[in-house]
Formats: C-alpha cells, sequence, structure tokens
C-alpha cells in the first residue's frame, strides 16, 4: 500500500487519498490555510509543553502536559491529514474541539482572580475557543 501511495501520479495541488474511490482530492486555498493553522497550533503547543513542565508544581505539570499533548497530537494529526486532502480528518478535529473546550473552561476556572484570570480570559477568547470553533466546523462538515 505505501508503494501505491508514493507512486501514484498526481496533479499539482492534489494528493492521492487511501481509500477514496474517486481519486485525488483537489485541495482548495481554504483547505490549505485551515490545515496550516492547524497544523502551526499543534506546533506551537510543543514548546509551551515544555513551559509547562518547568514551571508548575509536579502534580498540577502532569495534568496540564497531558491536556496540552493531547491537544497538539490532535491539531497535528487533523492539520496534517487536511493538507493532504485526507477526509480522516474529521475525528481528530473533533477531538482537538472538545480538548481546546476544556482546556478553555479549566483554565477559566482554575484561575486565580487578577492577571491570572485576564491571562486565562484572553488565551481562551483569542486562541482556545476560536481555534475549538474551527475544528468543531471541520469535524461537521462533508467534504
Amino acid at each position: 500500500m505505501t508503494l501505491t501511495a508514493f507512486n501514484t501520479r498526481f496533479k499539482s495541488g492534489s494528493c492521492p487519498v487511501i481509500g477514496s474511490v474517486g481519486g485525488p482530492v483537489r485541495l482548495t486555498a481554504a483547505g490549505r490555510l485551515q490545515g496550516r493553522i492547524l497544523t502551526g497550533a499543534g506546533l506551537a503547543l510543543l514548546p509551551w509543553l515544555g513551559y509547562l513542565a518547568g514551571t508548575l508544581p509536579p502534580a498540577e505539570a502532569a495534568a496540564w502536559v497531558v491536556l496540552d499533548a493531547l491537544e497538539a497530537a490532535a491539531l497535528l494529526a487533523a492539520g496534517t491529514r487536511l493538507l493532504r486532502g485526507d477526509s480522516r480528518h474529521r475525528a481528530p478535529a473533533a477531538a482537538a474541539a472538545v480538548l481546546l473546550l476544556a482546556d478553555a473552561c479549566l483554565d477559566l476556572t482554575s484561575a486565580a482572580p487578577g492577571t491570572e484570570l485576564a491571562t486565562a480570559l484572553a488565551m481562551a477568547v483569542g486562541a482556545e475557543l476560536p481555534l475549538a470553533g474551527l475544528c468543531a466546523w471541520l469535524a461537521s462538515r462533508r467534504t
């Protein structure tokens, strides 16, 4: 199966999809942008994991690092599959949406009043909730 995927000819802007009936799926500019956003967000979380592990108390660090690592994995899986034109991006996108929503809720409920709460609110409104919305939309639409 791997040799078939590497030896399949396709036009520029399209790529073969394993298990597709109609052949290669054409990537749109919007699909490429969405895939890049998800992949970029997943990659941006990787250094954040190190920061969390190094600055939080061990008991808290374990929980937050695992949650953010799952988010990163789901975002990277959805983004790279979307960039390949693979319709199997929907499951990891749905998982990422749920994880991002949970992360925003947990950040807001566990933040201390003041600067910490303002930071959690800014992260939720500026990054986590819009990204969760994009992932939920990608998971629910037919490609």
